[in-house]
């Protein structure tokens, strides 16, 4: 539900947990200057790391290859981040760092940097090893540091004022889209199921949900209005995703006039309307009569939603991220750093043409690379301080790879699903491999090894019209011998499926009886 159908104004939203969070670590004893930190949204971007080691904020690679490292406020300069990490990299350790991945993980990513930044330059601390810091008797790890912002994150979550705060002012807080109750009642006319799975509790999610359908008319301009629970087929709150997705937890009954759970274990049939709390995604797909591919689950939480769904149970996912919107506007507005930075690439390439190990001189490429630092800087700038939440330059983020790999689709917004008919076959482009994206398609290599043409089930010659020796061929033929498959036979129809939606019998002898001339 959260940044999902209800998203949160930014950087109010923001502001606002920012400030709670505060107020709680001053009433755990941290010093009351830190109530002078303001928010500022053009410094985080989700998807760092805290390095709760060194007290680090970490920009990374797929691989955990460091391409940004700010400590506090200060960006460390290439020297320095040696220093801490030999090869520039470090192994992704649960027990060291902690992955800020969600939405609201922005404010405390600005609270961990401004806390960092506070007690690394405050005259009444000193260094302590680089791993904390101290003043007198008074010893702080930056782990400690840590562990006290995600404790008081917790707390204003869970038992503090935010979703009070929230409800008070959800005109301030909470965005609506009047299409909303269209578009959900377009896809339950399609056929389809729509379920609410939400960590949230009933009482805060029937104050939100309320509010996203209060208009004076219900789907469509000349319909009555009408309660929001009518629009899903199923909603469960209390879920505990990602816990969900494994073990989960008893599902039970919500009693929506209290809030309050009634006794004993739900165990189905799931009756429209009927609000249910908690759960596993085992119990949840048998009662709802579904496979993983035939569910499509939308969520904004790489992790919590995305991984563990697509994972553990292989749904199809749709990552929401309202970053794009932002993304977009700068990746047209600055194309021409692109450009540039694309430019540079091949002018390195240039450097290089003609040599080869025989070569004794090195090329002087130190003006290349300091072009290229340029570029990313200024391309990084245009996004925020700590740059896009995909890319620093051309390489991309760890949060990048993580959207590639797990999310079949992404988007701004869900509702950009109303331009697009049910019926509509979403297919990414083909990614090439660094040797496929680099050599033309007109190139022709000389045939001079043995690997040429290995695993090639007609003759490598065919193209050039040249003869074929039938005895090399691949062409099997039936023997005498008593065992059933002495060589594979080649297929003769199509053997892929992954562009299929479905794998009924009846679609798999369709397609085996399709020929290919």
């Amino acid at each position: 539900m959260d940044y999902t159908l209800a998203e949160y104004k930014s950087p109010q939203y923001e502001r606002l947990g920012f400030n709670l969070v505060k107020e709680r670590l001053v009433a755990m004893g941290y010093p009351q200057e830190i109530m002078e930190f303001e928010y500022d949204p053009s410094f985080p971007v989700r998807g760092l790391w805290f390095d709760a080691l060194y007290g680090n904020l970490l920009k990374v690679d797929a691989y955990g290859n460091i391409l940004v490292c700010v400590h506090g406020f200060e960006f460390l300069k290439n020297y320095q981040v040696y220093e801490l990490y030999p090869n520039k990299f470090l192994q992704l350790d649960e027990s060291r760092v902690y992955v800020l991945n969600t939405l609201f993980n922005l404010p405390e990513t600005y609270l961990l940097a401004c806390l960092i930044d506070y007690f690394t330059n405050s005259p009444q601390y000193s260094s302590r090893d680089k791993t904390g810091v101290k003043s007198g008797d008074l010893v702080m790890s930056f782990k400690s540091i840590f562990q006290d912002v995600r404790n008081a994150v917790d707390w204003v979550h869970l038992q503090g004022d935010l979703k009070s705060m929230t409800i008070k002012n959800l005109d301030e807080y909470v965005k609506k889209d009047e299409r909303l109750p269209m578009f959900l009642t377009r896809i339950r006319e399609s056929g389809a199921k729509v379920f609410l799975l939400t960590n949230s509790d009933y009482c805060f999610t029937d104050k939100i949900m309320t509010y996203l359908f209060d208009f004076p008319h219900g789907a469509r301009p000349e319909e009555p209005h009408r309660n929001w629970k009518t629009y899903f087929d199923i909603i469960v709150v209390d879920a505990r995703k990602p816990l969900f997705f494994g073990e989960g937890t008893l599902m039970r009954q919500v009693d929506t006039t209290t809030g309050s759970l009634r006794i004993g274990s739900h165990i189905g049939p799931l009756q429209k309307e009927q609000v249910y709390s908690g759960g596993s995604c085992d119990v949840f797909t048998k009662l709802i009569g579904a496979k993983g591919k035939d569910v499509l689950y939308i969520g904004d939480h790489i992790f919590g939603d995305i991984l563990k769904s697509k994972k553990i149970r292989g749904w199809r996912t749709f990552l929401i991220v309202p970053e794009l919107v932002q993304e977009l506007h700068v990746w047209t507005d600055k194309c021409q750093l692109f450009t540039e930075l694309q430019a540079l690439d091949v002018m390195l390439g240039e450097m290089y043409k003609n040599l080869d190990s025989s070569t004794k001189e090195k090329p002087d490429i130190s003006k290349l690379r300091a072009g290229i630092r340029e570029v990313t800087h200024k391309m990084d700038l245009a996004y925020g301080m700590m740059g896009s939440l995909f890319r620093s330059g051309s390489r991309q983020t760890f949060f990048s790879s993580q959207v590639v790999r797990y999310a079949d689709l992404y988007a701004a917004t869900f509702l950009n699903l109303i331009y697009y008919p049910f019926s509509y076959m979403f297919r990414a482009p083909a990614m090439l491999m660094p040797h496929e994206s680099t050599v033309a398609h007109e190139q022709r290599f000389v045939m001079d090894s043995p690997m040429i043409s290995r695993s090639r089930t007609y003759s490598i010659f065919e193209d050039d019209k040249q003869p074929v020796n039938h005895k090399d061929s691949k062409m099997l033929e039936r023997s005498n011998s008593q065992v059933p498959h002495t060589r594979p036979i080649t297929p003769r129809s199509v053997t892929h499926n992954h562009d299929e939606d479905y794998s009924d019998e009846e679609s798999d002898r369709n397609s085996g009886e399709e020929k290919i001339n």
